[in-house]
């Protein structure tokens, strides 16, 4: 439970973030995404110890990477970062300059075949590129993507953060019971959810990615096998101009049992964070090495018994 104090901070956190995203959106769309990627390579990143996760994960992943490359590297992920919250923000701009981005990849065909035929589809990315642009790109053609997601711990922040989720449509649904409920029924009926799934997760199962173990969620495998849905891994990844995208979708990943198919998702995504460094947000907290080592002791010492 919060405490009078922390709601304050809160508060406060929220005031002023509500003020630069105010000012922020009166600016030009390619003025307001640089500036954003200024403001959180050379300010935020920084001061909120983004920069130093970022470095720690680039060189546990690479720890033949040269010094200068790696703070090349943790500088480019914190304007990717900062360029995607200002897009994400910016939902109206976002869903007209969607139209521009044109699904494509081996998957696409699936895609629309199982939509005629009202199938469900699980779209499966990470955090890479701006993972909202491949829901706006597909849905400003007729789909509905939903959008399951991870409350902020600022519930003043939260707020909005749920509104630039929903208006890209599809609909919003949280990671606890009530909205996993919410999401199932959506995929149900015929729709599309899209799960990101390259967050840290302490009961996950461990699974390799990018070279090191991993607790990771096989919700979206879980799913697809007990709801007969695609599961496409879809990446939407910035070209050189800063400011579009190139939607991809993969082939399908075959159904066989949640951990075999998690992990190909696993090994789809790290080629394209190996492909794109800079395009993923190396700022969360992914491995947490030592809690990694926990879990497996202790599914160790139980097989064991």
């Amino acid at each position: 439970m919060s405490t009078p104090r922390r709601r304050l901070s809160d508060w406060i956190v929220d005031r002023l973030w509500r003020g630069l995203m105010w000012g922020a959106l009166r600016l030009p769309h390619g003025t307001r995404v640089a500036a954003m990627g200024w403001l959180f390579r050379n300010i935020v990143g920084p001061l909120t110890g983004r920069a130093s996760q970022a470095n720690a994960n680039l060189q546990m992943v690479y720890p033949e990477m040269p010094k200068p490359e790696r703070r090349r590297l943790t500088k480019a992920v914190l304007e990717t970062v900062g360029r995607v919250v200002m897009e994400n923000y910016a939902t109206a701009h976002q869903m007209k300059r969607a139209l521009l981005w044109q699904p494509s990849g081996p998957g696409w065909r699936a895609c629309e075949e199982a939509r005629a035929e009202g199938r469900p589809i699980l779209f499966v990315s990470g955090h890479y590129g701006n993972y909202q642009a491949g829901r706006a790109a597909l849905n400003v053609r007729g789909y509905r993507m939903g959008g399951l997601y991870r409350p902020l711990n600022n519930d003043y922040l939260n707020a909005h953060y749920i509104a630039t989720i929903e208006d890209v449509g599809g609909g919003a649904f949280t990671r606890d019971r009530r909205g996993l409920a919410g999401f199932v029924k959506h995929i149900r009926s015929g729709a599309q959810g899209a799960i990101l799934i390259d967050q840290y997760l302490y009961d996950g199962e461990i699974l390799d990615f990018m070279g090191h173990p991993a607790p990771t969620s096989t919700a979206a495998a879980e799913m697809a096998l007990k709801y007969d849905a695609l599961l496409v891994p879809i990446y939407s990844t910035r070209l050189d101009n800063g400011l579009d995208f190139s939607i991809e979708l993969e082939e399908p990943i075959p159904h066989s049992e949640p951990i075999a198919m998690t992990q190909a998702l696993n090994d789809s995504l790290s080629a394209r964070v190996h492909a794109a460094p800079e395009q993923w947000f190396w700022v969360h907290n992914r491995w947490k090495p030592e809690r990694a080592e926990k879990a497996r002791r202790r599914a160790a010492r139980q097989s064991s018994r």
